[in-house]
Formats: structure tokens, sequence, C-alpha cells
């Protein structure tokens, strides 16, 4: 059997995307390997959101010449974002690279690597297939062909977006937004069930404007009601929701749906007017805040979780600190920050008044900082409690023996006894550390 390698960089979407390259292979007899050494092909699933992730593509393709010099007949691949963007340029760019396919070719992979195999050329694909999902019945089995045995399981239910704000690259790299039909979800949903997954995550890079651009297509807190009816589905959960889209209908859900997760990543970005209207987000702190009110009033337990940039062109002290004031205010389980980084057609690409890079290190730092305490906090006050923990698998990072995640959606290492992957244990917490929980299993 053919060997692959896939390295990913970026989102849940892009791993995702890598999940699915995987299964399209398998198709082919490829089985996956973590060795590139070993590998017969290599794909490299690519994001072009920050800079940093750009180069970490051009790093590992540039390590990659030695492998292709030991093995000519090694097909090496560039697909994602950053494929998308550059296209051919990326062959000009790195004469030991055979093949370029962007985020809308992502289903003709398996025809793509055997043009290059079988004309032994070089292929760049980038045009947009309107396909991004499999249909339910063609999904790919997880647990064959080298593909490791899981319980959790993404579930596209819509791509690309209409948002355009002004750091952004995604309008460009992945189109415009598109609602996949919710028959074909909820197929693929209790076509996953029937394999054993107990957990979704349904992705989109707006989960919460699903369907409003679909012509008799339901909503999102709809489509979240009947994947709820699954059955043998335990647990669900969504990313990525914009706040002007969050309605009081979809905060609903939090609560009333016993089968949604009381976790919810909510992306503010900055904590000024001035940098939200610059960034073209359609909301105001105000709005943000009233949001976050409404979510803690229906669920008081929620865990919020948001993504922060600094150094965006423009921010002024004034600015930076007012997204620490917002975040003192919301109190954050945990955030993603970033310095800014100029992105390819985006609008803030060309604004003039861009910040040093000394100083945007400095406003991190200081954020990261101030984020940090408020996390561990959060995490320290779960001790003594008893969380209801979905065991994902064996413990990595810890003699412990098992792992799997809080409701809430942390992650917990305990001990136990063998049998316990994808059950559902009580767990009572005895330690908190900034990233996991430590705990010890309710003998039921």
């Amino acid at each position: 059997m053919k060997q692959i390698h896939i390295a990913t960089f970026g989102c849940q979407m892009n791993e995702r995307d890598s999940q699915t390259m995987a299964q399209l292979m398998a198709a082919e007899e490829y089985q996956l390997t973590e060795r590139m050494e070993q590998a017969d092909l290599i794909l490299v699933n690519t994001c072009a959101i920050r800079r940093k992730a750009e180069e970490k593509t051009y790093s590992l393709l540039g390590r990659l010449k030695r492998l292709k010099r030991k093995n000519p007949g090694l097909i090496i691949g560039v697909g994602g974002c950053v494929a998308q963007q550059e296209g051919e340029r990326l062959l000009e760019r790195i004469p030991h690279l055979d093949l370029v396919f962007g985020t809308g070719m992502l289903y003709r992979l398996p025809e793509l690597v055997e043009q290059v195999r079988r004309d032994r050329s070089r292929v760049s694909r980038i045009e947009r297939d309107l396909r991004f999902s499999f249909p339910a019945e063609e999904t790919p089995g997880i647990p064959d062909r080298g593909l490791p045995f899981e319980i959790k399981a993404s579930v596209n239910v819509m791509q690309g977006c209409n948002n355009y704000c002004a750091y952004c690259v995604v309008p460009y790299v992945r189109g415009p937004e598109v609602s996949r039909p919710s028959s074909e979800i909820l197929a693929e949903v209790k076509n996953l069930t029937t394999r054993g997954i107990k957990e979704v995550l349904l992705l989109g890079q707006n989960v919460n404007s699903y369907g409003l651009r679909r012509e008799g297509e339901i909503s999102f807190a709809t489509l979240l009601e009947r994947i709820q009816g699954v059955a043998g589905l335990e647990r669900i959960r969504f990313t990525t929701s914009h706040p002007k889209d969050l309605s009081p209908e979809l905060i609903d859900c939090f609560g009333r749906l016993t089968g949604l997760c009381e976790h919810i990543h909510l992306p503010v970005q900055a904590g000024s007017n001035r940098l939200l209207k610059r960034m073209n987000r359609h909301y105001t702190r105000e709005t943000y805040l009233e949001k976050i009110g409404q979510l803690r009033r229906r669920t008081p337990a929620l865990a919020i979780t948001s993504d922060i940039i600094v150094g965006f062109p423009g921010e002024s002290e004034k600015d930076f600190q007012e997204t620490i004031d917002l975040v003192a205010t919301v109190r954050f389980d945990d955030i993603f920050s970033f310095k800014y980084s100029n992105r390819p057609q985006t609008a803030s690409s060309a604004f003039p008044d861009q910040v040093e890079e000394e100083e945007k290190s400095r406003r991190l730092k200081e954020l990261q900082a101030f984020q940090k305490k408020i996390t561990f906090s959060k995490q320290q006050a779960l001790t003594g409690t008893v969380q209801q923990i979905l065991v994902e698998g064996t413990s990595k990072k810890s003699s412990l023996g098992w792992t799997g995640r809080t409701r809430t959606n942390k992650i917990v290492n305990f001990p136990g006894p063998r049998g316990l992957l994808g059950k559902t244990v009580s767990v009572r917490i005895e330690a908190a550390g900034m990233h996991s929980l430590k705990g010890r299993l309710i003998e039921s």
C-alpha cells in the first residue's frame, strides 16, 4: 500500500480538510504515515490568514527538497489557502513541487494526483468546484486504511464568507458564503453516529449565518435542533460565530438543547469601537457586551473564548487599553491572540498607519499575560467540581491514563480502567493547570 503524509497549518477548517484528503486518498489505497521519509505522497495543507503560518509553509517546502532528491518518484502537493492565493507562482518558486490545488479543488484531489503520476507533469488548479463535503452515502469509513479511530468528527455546514473584514483573506481564498443543504448535513451526522461518533463539531467561517442566503433553508438554530434528534449523538459543538449574526434564537439553544455543549467561540478582535469600524466588523463594543450578557443570563456556566488582534493599523495605546478593558469585563475562558499581519488583497494592507513590529510584540505580551491570569483562575475554580467527560483517548502528555473534555471544552486527564474510550464518565477535578485539569474517576 502507498504511503501518504499530510502536514496541516491553520484552523479547524484546515484540520477537517486534511481529514478529507486522507479519506479521499484512502480510497486510492494510500495509508497515512507520520514519517515523511516513508511517504509516496506528501500534501501540505496551508493557511494564509496569518503571515507566520504562510512562512511555515515555505520553510517546510524548502526542507522537502532533500526528500525529493532522494526519491524522485515522490509527489509533493500544496493545497489550502496559500495554494489558492498563489497558484502557479508556487510552481515557479518551488521547482521540486508537483501539484498546487486550491480550496475549490479539494474533492478533485485523487484525479489530480493521478494526473501528476501518470503524465509526470506539474499541475496547478485553483478554479472552484462547488462541492465542499462528501455526500453522506460516500463518506469513507473512519477506522479503515490507516485512518485513526475517533469518537468525534467535524462536519462542514458551509464554506466561504461574505463579511470582508478589513484584515481577512478568507473571502478571497475560500470564496463567497455557501450553505450546505441541511438534508445532507443531517444524513452525514446520522451516518457518522452509526460508525461510533459521539460528538460532532459543525464548521463554517460564520455558522451563525447558515441558511440565510439559501432560499427555503432552515436557520442554524433549527439545524441544531434537528441534529440534536439524531440517535446516538451525545454532544454538539460549533465554530466559528460572528457576533453580528448571533441571534436570540441561537442564544436560546444553549441550555435548551441538552446535546449542545456549554461553550461558544465568539471572536471580538478588538475592544475599541473606532477599530471595530475600521475592521468592518459591523458591531460595536456595546452590542458585543450585550450579547455576552444575554448568553450568560441564558446559560451562567457557559464558557466563552475569543480571538483578538493587536497592532491593527491605526491602533493607538488608548484603543489597545480599551481591548484590555473589554477582556477584563468579559473574563473570557481563553483567547487566541495574534499580532496583525498584512495579507494580500485585504483592505487593511493598504492602510497607511501601520503599527511598528516592536510595539505589536509589546502589546501582545501584555494582553497574553493579562488573559493568562484570568484563564488560570477559571481553571482553578473547577477544582472540587464533578464534570462529565467524554473520553477521547489515552493521555499523551501525562502519566495519567485517559483524556477527554468537559462540556465547556476543558481538557481533563485522569486514571481509569481499560475500555473507557468513547464513554461519558463522571470525574472529580483535583488539580488545575493552565491548559488542562487533573481528576479522579467517580465509579458508578
